[in-house]
């Protein structure tokens, strides 16, 4: 008779270093495909020097909080400054969830995993991810001479020999570190939010109260990409501008909903747009953001423009009483209502305070020549939005309790595990 290999020894082959290689190449590549075709859409197969592909790769290094450094040169008689700092987050979503789903799949159809399993799994991941990052992190680098235009400018450039050039790098140990983190963060994730994937017996206790909070979050995130989207198809097909419709979504339309997600709770967002920077969202947006040297972006300021921004709060409501029901039905029925309410009130201050940090933008370039041309403006511009953060997590918090509260309530006769007495409420 054979003898057959112990329990652990079976588990590691599921997941051992073809299906490391495999869920990499996989997550990356998706990053790589909706990156490119987001850029495409927006024009930037066009640019010179065949810079697409490393656009590309400055692209995926930013969504998995890679840094990119802008940089700029026009000789000694100019001076010329530039800096950018966004996400794209539709190529961080797509990552996250091929990441995610990879990293599950040989989990799936286990109730208890040892955590020295599952580190063996995530360290064979991430001992692939390295490389792979770092190899986009040195193919993100590109120079580009500019056009002064043929105004004063252009005379003194050719008079002055100013040939003004802007190119991008990477910062390649932030890259690393980052990147590193959001792995960890993705695949932590990953664990908390999938009902069947298992968990070292020492951390069982704690899914009840995790899981069904972490996974309604999701949801809720996912459903306000999916509304937005469908938002976008309309307007796309109603009023045209359907390439610039279709980069939005495939770069940055988590960041336009996740923004708008927080405004209807009622959180603030200062900003500033001027020169020829312009942001993917509605008009109404983009013009509050210009009316002022800082506007303040919230329901009242929006609302002056355009009444039908406060449907945001109605969607939110509607969005949390849904996910908070969800939460409740898949937590154990001796869960009361008021635990539900702080489990969601947890679970929603942490995603509004994830979506404040990761929503930042900022971004500005100049260039002068010979004191002619303001670096702040003129021949440049800037743009940036930030939030008033703890405001902002107060709010959700504040949310939280309330929809978790009232979204547990219908939840109760729902068939679950365990039981409830009458007077559980």
């Amino acid at each position: 008779m054979i003898p057959q290999p112990p329990f652990d020894q079976a588990v590691v082959t599921r997941h051992g270093w073809p299906q490391a290689v495999a869920t990499v190449l996989v997550a990356l590549g998706a990053m790589g495909v909706v990156a490119a075709l987001g850029l495409w859409a927006a024009g930037a197969s066009d640019l010179p020097d065949h810079a697409f592909p490393r656009v590309v790769a400055a692209t995926v290094v930013t969504a998995v909080g890679g840094t990119i450094k802008l940089s700029g040169s026009a000789g000694g008689l100019a001076d010329t400054k530039a800096g950018l700092t966004v996400i794209p987050l539709s190529v961080t979503l797509t990552g996250a969830l091929v990441l995610g789903g990879g990293f599950l799949r040989p989990l799936r159809h286990r109730a208890v995993a040892g955590g020295r399993e599952l580190a063996g799994w995530a360290a064979r991941i991430v001992v692939l991810w390295l490389p792979a990052l770092l190899a986009l992190a040195y193919a993100a680098r590109q120079t580009f001479k500019l056009s002064l235009g043929d105004d004063t400018l252009s005379d003194l450039g050719d008079l002055f020999g100013v040939s003004p050039e802007v190119g991008f790098t990477t910062d390649v140990p932030q890259t690393l570190l980052f990147g590193l983190l959001w792995m960890a963060g993705v695949l932590v994730l990953a664990l908390l939010v999938s009902a069947r994937a298992p968990l070292p017996g020492r951390l069982l206790p704690f899914q009840e109260s995790v899981r069904p909070a972490a996974h309604a979050m999701v949801v809720l995130l996912l459903a306000y990409v999916v509304l937005g989207i469908l938002v976008a198809l309309v307007v796309a097909v109603t009023r045209g501008h359907a390439p610039e419709t279709l980069a939005v979504i495939l770069l940055g339309m988590p960041n336009l909903v996740w923004l708008t997600l927080t405004i209807g709770l009622g959180a603030t967002w200062n900003g500033r747009v001027e020169g020829p920077f312009g942001l993917p969202m509605p008009h109404v947006l983009d013009e509050v953001l210009r009316s002022k040297d800082t506007a303040t972006l919230d329901l009242r300021t929006l609302a002056e423009h355009d009444g039908r921004v406060w449907w945001l709060v109605v969607v939110d409501a509607v969005l949390l009483l849904a996910v908070a029901f969800l939460m409740a039905a898949r937590s154990p029925a001796r869960v009361r209502a008021w635990q539900h309410a702080v489990h969601m009130a947890v679970a929603l201050a942490l995603t509004v305070l994830m979506i404040c940090l990761v929503g930042r933008i900022s971004a500005q370039y100049g260039l002068s020549v010979l004191g002619i041309g303001d670096l702040g403006g003129g021949l440049g511009g800037k743009l940036f939005l930030e939030p008033e953060l703890w405001t902002a997590v107060g709010l959700g918090a504040l949310w939280g309790l309330v929809t978790g509260f009232l979204g547990a309530l219908p939840a109760r006769p729902v068939r679950r595990k365990g039981e409830i007495k009458p007077d559980d409420a």
